[in-house]
């Protein structure tokens, strides 16, 4: 099976896959794979290496893939061993990590949302450009572990520029787990475009220097990130 056309009908099926949607279609496959009961609980998954060859994907897709299908519950890894199916449907919660996109949603209000607020009145010169670089290059970054990448750097930036050391700790302890939740939220919720319009508006509050437009944007990029995990859970 080769997945060289996952969003455009009568592609010829020897044309590569788009790296945009290329995890996105892998992880689509497997995951019904899974739920239609085609790929059971307990079964080990295929190498890497078959999969890769199997998808007509590189083996980094794979490995997007396969950690959305971990993240979702679906799956687990384990190191020397492979992947096994551990569920047929998703999970009551999220795992990034280790903490679970519950903690996550609970716990970021009460963080960067203040955390934006103080950034707005307390970041200096640097810290601003920093902010505008990364928001800069996350709206043409093609790459989604880039981009990923770039999204936990945004909000660990912001903790920093709140001039707090105790919000700057925190956020930089669950960085990790912020970039398996947007990597999954990409690849399920194709949350990428709506994030970059939302991280723009902080910034331009925080630019502006306004704590209070900064709180409500960061709230606001919160809620719908919530909502978007919701979404998923729910299906």
């Amino acid at each position: 099976m080769n997945l060289s056309d996952s969003r455009t009908a009568g592609q010829p099926a020897s044309l590569p896959l788009a790296r945009l949607s290329a995890a996105e279609a892998v992880f689509n496959a497997i995951r019904q794979d899974i739920e239609s009961g085609r790929l059971t609980v307990g079964s080990k998954l295929s190498s890497e290496a078959t999969l890769s060859q199997q998808y007509g994907v590189s083996r980094s897709v794979i490995r997007e893939a396969l950690r959305s299908c971990t993240a979702l519950g679906l799956t687990v890894t384990k190191t020397g061993r492979g992947t096994f199916v551990v569920a047929n449907k998703v999970a009551n919660d999220l795992t990034l990590g280790q903490y679970s996109a519950r903690d996550l949603t609970e716990a970021r209000p009460h963080i960067e949302v203040p955390a934006a607020g103080l950034a707005a009145e307390r970041r200096n010169d640097d810290e601003l450009e920093t902010l505008r670089h990364i928001v800069a290059a996350m709206a043409t970054e093609t790459d989604p572990e880039s981009w990923v990448a770039l999204d936990s750097s945004f909000h660990a930036a912001i903790a920093r520029a709140s001039g707090n050391k105790v919000f700057a700790s925190v956020v930089a302890d669950i960085r990790d787990a912020l970039a398996h939740q947007s990597e999954t939220l990409n690849m399920v919720a194709d949350r990428q475009h709506a994030s970059d319009v939302e991280h723009q508006e902080i910034l331009a509050a925080i630019e502006a220097g306004s704590a209070e437009k900064a709180r409500a944007a960061m709230a606001r990029h919160l809620q719908a990130v919530g909502l978007a995990l919701d979404s998923i859970l729910s299906n």
